[in-house]
């Protein structure tokens, strides 16, 4: 099997210190009624990095882009993490906004976000469409709107490869 990490040519270094931009995408929550978010910044802020910006969007697709480039185009956010809209239902449009602004996809962080909730909730974890990609080096996470999904992609997934994952998106 050959990858990026049998290439030993080209060293990548993780990245220690993260700042990390929250966005919600409801159009029924308020920032004051927003637990997915608060359980992320929550998670994010005990891991030991900081939140420096946190955002509420509704599920609009330009309004989701737009708070997306943003925030990917601010010098302190190295990683964006939306929670909400990646479910089945007409108004869930937050992966036909994001996706067309990827350089880069990680197909690897929905399908094991998929793989693992299967182990906790069954076949009803294939109506997830949790995904991730980069954005000029910046990658973006978009996880359930649950408190419970948006907690486990974040604890589970996004923390403990973070450094790693910035490592390789900027080319270090």
């Amino acid at each position: 099997m050959t990858d990026d990490h049998s290439d030993h040519s080209h060293p990548h270094h993780e990245v220690a210190d993260v700042s990390f931009g929250v966005v919600t995408v409801s159009s029924s929550r308020t920032l004051e009624t927003d637990e997915s978010g608060d359980s992320l910044v929550e998670s994010i802020q005990e891991d030991g990095k900081s939140v420096v910006a946190r955002e509420l969007v509704g599920d609009h697709q330009q309004a989701i882009a737009a708070t997306v480039l943003a925030l990917v185009e601010r010098d302190d956010v190295d990683a964006v993490v939306l929670t909400g809209g990646t479910g089945l239902s007409p108004e869930d449009v937050t992966v036909e906004s994001v996706r067309p602004l990827f350089d880069q996809e990680i197909p690897g962080f929905g399908e094991l976000f998929r793989h693992l909730s299967y182990e906790d909730i069954g076949p009803r974890a294939l109506l997830s469409r949790a995904f991730a990609g980069s954005i000029d080096g910046v990658p973006v996470f978009c996880l359930p709107g649950s408190t419970q999904g948006a907690t486990f992609g974040t604890e589970q997934l996004i923390l403990p490869t973070i450094g790693h994952v910035l490592g390789h998106t900027r080319g270090h």
